[in-house]
């Protein structure tokens, strides 16, 4: 009797559910190093420069046919390998190789690229560690430039892709038609494969531990069932699993087709309190996707993707079309751009930032203010310059207090004064700030009453607030935004704004959770800001639910032990109207 499959777990790493053969990506490997005798080691470093130069070339030709696809933020990606091939710095380093060892081009440009990757994978940051993997990509690509290997089909028929990792130039060049999913054993879900699968709407699940021994273990014609929503993979499902997964993909469909249709609907509740939605993007090309989903702007637009992976800070002309075109998808809703928020955690090489033991508690986002006045001064210049284009808001991360919101104020009215002075067209901006850090709430009354408006970032004030790091997975059961000691928090910042008089939002993940965002109406917020796939779900939400009933629900709340109490009276409240919603 065949028994149910093999069920594993991973890390979600791109929406969707995928079901077909499975398929190992494995590159043939690069043949073994050759010694090169000194006579020739002039023409060896010849020919890893002409390698290097013609694998940059191959890439800005993949970022362009990437972007003619319509993925112009994922051809950057591309964009950034061309860079990466043509670095002073990795080249010197493969050229050192030939020198000293005297081995050949292709082994020297290997050993060079995975020296580069095991100091990059050594940083803290998960974002940063999984740049890791493009420059092992990048040497890969011109290794085999030297030696002239030629890929094999690697996917003649469709299937689900397995294997260990897999590389962006190859989740950009397999044919998406027979792409049925992709589960990897490594990887994570901000490595570029990653980043590729969600914009090309492949479902994807990384960190699956034991995969490919599983795999390889029910033989050569095993199916694979995948779900990138919940991280579930089953490796050779029975038929009842099979039909499960099926279902999931019709529901799945549905579901999306269903969040496209309802985008117009008002995110009101049944006694006709109006909820604003807005949404949570991290590159230009993510606006367009969120507006079609009913997004009425944007409450938290990351720009820390203009800074990374490159040798300087991005110019001024650089953030102004990025954040132009945010604002023209949205045609007349607010874009809100937060201010750069690295420190070192994120190491920046043009920063130069020291190491810190807790870069968590360092001088981070607006606390770099005081050495890198300029960074900041830059953006501010490029947020009024695109408010010209329609109206955008711009937030400060990480205040503690009024001091720094002193700090934030000067530098906004320098910029703006520095943009009148050279005669430079703007709009006008909104000013806000970030509530995520505990003092930040309890000082509110101090500052609040100098900005337009406060955004509360509920995944940093949550950790903050219990001292629990949210990527400790140790320390799981800290993580839930339902914790009754954030309510409370939750609680006094909208009170603070109220009394202030000025707007206040979440952009938190808690937003785009539809049993804590009903939580977060009943506690008095009326903006919630999350990623577009959210939008839908958490629309059907407050649609489903009485204000009056959330209100009283999160007064109880606020003395509960637990978020696994605060959850359950909320679910409650969600099954409850969902029911009588399909019985009526």
């Amino acid at each position: 009797m065949k028994t149910a499959g093999t069920l594993l777990h991973g890390v979600a790493a791109a929406a969707g559910v995928g079901f077909g053969p499975a398929r190992e990506i494995a590159r043939d490997p690069v043949p073994a190093a050759r010694r090169v005798a000194s006579a020739d080691v002039a023409a060896e470093i010849a020919l890893l420069r002409d390698a290097a130069r013609s694998a940059s070339m191959e890439l800005r030709t993949m970022a362009r046919a990437v972007r003619a696809d319509g993925h112009a933020d994922e051809a950057a990606i591309f964009v950034a390998h061309a860079a990466i091939a043509a670095d002073p710095a990795i080249i010197d380093g493969a050229v050192a190789e030939i020198q000293a060892r005297g081995v050949d081009a292709a082994t020297a440009i290997v050993a060079a690229t995975s020296a580069a990757a095991a100091q990059i994978e050594g940083l803290s940051d998960e974002l940063l560690r999984a740049r890791a993997a493009d420059v092992r990509d990048v040497g890969d690509r011109i290794a085999r430039t030297l030696v002239g290997v030629v890929e094999a089909e690697l996917l003649p028929e469709p299937a689900v892709i397995v294997g260990e990792d897999l590389a962006p130039s190859l989740a950009a060049t397999l044919p998406r038609e027979r792409l049925l999913g992709i589960a990897l054993e490594g990887s994570s879900a901000t490595a570029h494969a990653a980043i590729l699968a969600r914009a090309y709407g492949i479902p994807a699940v990384v960190g699956v531990a034991g995969l490919l021994a599983a795999v390889r273990a029910a033989g050569p014609a095993v199916h694979v069932a995948i779900d990138g929503s919940s991280g579930e993979v089953i490796v050779d499902p029975d038929p009842v699993s099979r039909d499960r997964f099926r279902d999931r993909m019709a529901s799945a469909e549905s579901a999306r087709r269903r969040d496209v249709d309802d985008a117009g609907l008002a995110p009101e509740t049944l006694d006709g309190l109006a909820i604003t939605l807005l949404a949570n993007i991290g590159t230009p090309a993510e606006a367009g996707t969120a507006a079609a989903l009913g997004a009425r702007g944007v409450g938290l637009f990351r720009t820390e993707f203009l800074f990374l992976e490159r040798p300087s800070p991005p110019s001024e002309d650089e953030q102004v079309d990025a954040y132009r075109q945010a604002v023209e998808a949205f045609g007349g809703n607010p874009v809100t751009i937060r201010l750069l928020d690295v420190g070192g955690d994120k190491p920046i090489p043009y920063l130069a930032l020291p190491p810190e033991d807790n870069p968590f508690l360092g001088v981070r986002a607006l606390r770099l203010a005081g050495d890198r006045p300029e960074l900041f001064l830059t953006q501010l210049r490029a947020a009024y310059r695109a408010a010209a284009s329609g109206p955008v808001k711009v937030m400060a991360p990480m205040v503690a207090d009024a001091s720094d919101v002193a700090t934030l104020l000067e530098l906004v009215a320098e910029a703006r004064v520095g943009l009148d002075h050279d005669s430079v067209p703007r709009g006008e901006i909104s000013i806000g700030v970030m509530v995520e850090i505990p003092s930040a709430v309890l000082a509110a009354d101090s500052f609040l009453g100098e900005v337009a408006f406060a955004s509360l970032g509920t995944n940093d004030l949550l950790q903050y607030t219990i001292a629990a790091d949210r990527g400790n997975a140790a320390l799981r059961r800290y993580h839930d935004p339902l914790h009754p000691a954030l309510l409370r928090l939750v609680r006094l910042s909208v009170e603070a704004a109220d009394r202030a008089g000025i707007e206040l939002s979440v952009c938190g993940e808690m937003a785009g959770d539809p049993i804590a965002a009903l939580a977060l109406v009943g506690l008095g917020v009326r903006q919630l800001s999350m990623t577009p796939s959210s939008l839908g779900p958490v629309r059907r939400a407050i649609r489903s639910a009485d204000a009056s009933v959330l209100e009283r629900l999160a007064l109880a709340a606020l003395t509960d032990a637990s978020a696994e109490g605060v959850r359950a009276r909320f679910a409650a409240v969600a099954v409850s109207a969902d029911s009588a919603r399909r019985g009526s």
